[in-house]
């Protein structure tokens, strides 16, 4: 079980919170004319990497407040918890936050060719 240091409550059990998935996903914009294709690849591809990941959390069974974490996903450690609307200080956590596909704004992925915006994806 992962030990998490709550921002606002301190160390709790890994039970205490749930996983919100990826952090720093660019949302769709109300104004976005996306296709349906562009739609689905925003709703339902994410990234599995095997290393430094990007999440947010949320305290559910405590203050209830979300947060970013910087996470190993190989060897679980915690590399940086930081607060919603930051980005990563952590040398590890900036090369993460930069290396996504997922930071575009939804209105700039579309107007990139298909094989660009879906390099990293390796399809």
């Amino acid at each position: 079980m992962l030990l998490i240091t709550c921002p606002h409550c301190g160390p709790r059990e890994e039970s205490e919170f749930s996983c919100g998935g990826e952090a720093h996903i660019a949302r769709p914009l109300a104004e976005n004319n996306l296709t349906d294709a562009e739609f689905a690849d925003y709703l339902f591809l994410r990234d599995n990497p095997k290393g430094m990941f990007l999440e947010r959390w949320r305290h559910a069974a405590g203050c209830r407040r979300w947060f970013n974490m910087a996470r190993d996903t190989v060897t679980h450690e915690i590399v940086e918890i930081y607060p919603m609307g930051n980005t990563p200080k952590s040398k590890a956590g900036k090369a993460a936050h930069a290396d996504s596909w997922r930071r575009d704004t939804a209105a700039e992925a579309a107007a990139k060719p298909a094989s660009k915006s879906r390099s990293k994806q390796g399809g």
